[in-house]
């Protein structure tokens, strides 16, 4: 299994002057880099983060899968989501904060059952109150 974390890297960096975004963003980008770190113990093909910058159509990423709504009468590309990809070739995509934050805690627990090291990633008030 493969995994994709993309964030807009303006709101990583705090450029759009949202604090609650920032802080979450951040917590997203903090899991998943712990996952990373230890992905062997939950069987992980890899897992990438990828920045991505405003107005970035998509397609350079590591897994190839975009995700869009409609906006108005205007398609909008999701900057901010996690893509899954099993050993077949199929999918996951979770566009939703709250969605990505439970996916990668629940790795990181599950990466707890297998060391004796603290593994734990303190998340943001904002990151935590998804997650409740």
């Amino acid at each position: 299994m493969r995994i994709e974390l993309r964030v807009c890297k303006h709101c990583h960096e705090g450029e759009h002057g949202n604090a609650e975004k920032t802080a979450v963003t951040r917590d997203m980008v903090d899991c998943a880099r712990q996952v990373r770190e230890y992905k062997d113990l939950i069987s992980l093909d890899a897992l990438y983060v990828t920045m991505v910058e405003e107005g970035d159509p998509g397609g350079a990423e590591e897994l190839n899968a975009i995700v869009a709504s409609i906006e108005g009468d205007q398609v909008a590309l999701s900057d901010t989501q996690l893509v899954m990809e099993d050993d077949d070739g199929n999918m996951l995509v979770y566009p939703e904060p709250e969605d990505i934050l439970q996916v990668l805690t629940r790795n990181i627990d599950q990466i707890q059952e297998q060391t004796r090291q603290d593994v734990t990633v303190e998340l943001s008030s904002e990151g935590a109150e998804l997650l409740t």
